[in-house]
């Protein structure tokens, strides 16, 4: 990892289609979410702290920690950012200049190929399990600690709630609608190990999934979508998510007609790096709290 924690922090942008996407899912989870995008100004929040000096303590040993590669930060950095680089070069060069104006979808259409289902199912699942294992490399838990993951969910706030409703609305409800833990269920019984392995985003970020080969990560993939799957279904009934309703939000800043909704999804996944702009947020968050009480 070449760059410092607070370089990566300060780098996050403040105003891209990655933060205008997840600003339209603040209608339905208001207030969570704050872009915060400067390291010095995380660490005052996170700790309440002013004194100039017991600042850069905190923040000189976030980065010793981060540093470290016997803890798991790192690793869990590289698992955000590269379920995410899988779909997101393609379209973020074309689309930096379209920042501030309303973006016509159709303009892109023809760049734009849908996933097929299966694609779009494995993918969603692909990303949960990302979320199961960095979770656990932050922690420094062992990665197939689904049962400690599901404790901690029901208590995920901020970024890392605006992350998790990031998957439920773009990868699960806008490509497949009402019943897409149905799908992706569907979907994952009738996959085999194969058809997993040969997988463009499974097989970036394989090597930290656990499992002894794609047989039994694809066991592990099923196991932590079962574990998780509760909780989708009562994010959505608590805030009332429908295909309709994000879309409706997602039209003040992306124009289409409704029955682009698929390519919508493709869109999202093409100019959008939520996974790895929250990650690199709840990174930081979490060394600075470890930090402060080190210090």
């Amino acid at each position: 990892m070449s760059k410092a924690i607070y370089e990566l922090v300060n780098e996050l942008p403040q105003n891209n289609i990655t933060t205008l996407a997840l600003k339209s899912l603040d209608k339905f989870i208001p207030g969570q979410w704050e872009n915060i995008t400067n390291f010095e100004e995380m660490i005052r929040q996170v700790t309440g702290e002013n004194d100039e000096e017991m600042i850069q303590k905190i923040g000189d040993r976030a980065v010793w920690l981060f540093n470290d590669k016997t803890q798991g930060y790192q690793n869990a950095l590289w698992l955000y950012q590269t379920v995410d680089k899988t779909d997101y070069a393609l379209g973020a060069a074309a689309l930096a200049n379209k920042v501030g104006e309303k973006i016509k979808l159709l303009g892109f259409l023809n760049r734009l190929t849908p996933n097929n289902e299966k694609a779009q199912a494995i993918d969603l699942a692909i990303k949960l399990v990302v979320e199961v294992v960095a979770f656990c490399q932050i922690n420094g838990l062992p990665g197939d600690s689904i049962s400690d993951f599901v404790k901690a969910l029901g208590e995920y706030e901020k970024e890392a709630l605006i992350r998790m409703g990031g998957l439920v609305c773009f990868d699960g409800l806008i490509p497949f609608g009402g019943d897409f833990i149905l799908q992706i269920e569907s979907t994952l019984n009738n996959l085999s190990g194969k058809e997993l392995s040969n997988n463009s985003s499974f097989s970036q970020v394989s090597r930290l999934i656990p499992g002894d080969n794609p047989a039994g990560q694809l066991q592990f993939i099923h196991d932590s979508f079962s574990a998780v799957k509760g909780w989708m279904t009562g994010f959505v009934a608590n805030h009332s998510l429908t295909r309709d309703k994000l879309l409706s939000s997602l039209h003040n800043f992306i124009e289409f007609s409704e029955d682009q909704f698929d390519y919508v999804a493709a869109f999202l996944d093409m100019s959008t790096n939520y996974f790895e702009h929250t990650g690199t947020q709840s990174i930081a968050k979490s060394l600075i709290s470890r930090a402060m009480f080190e210090v």
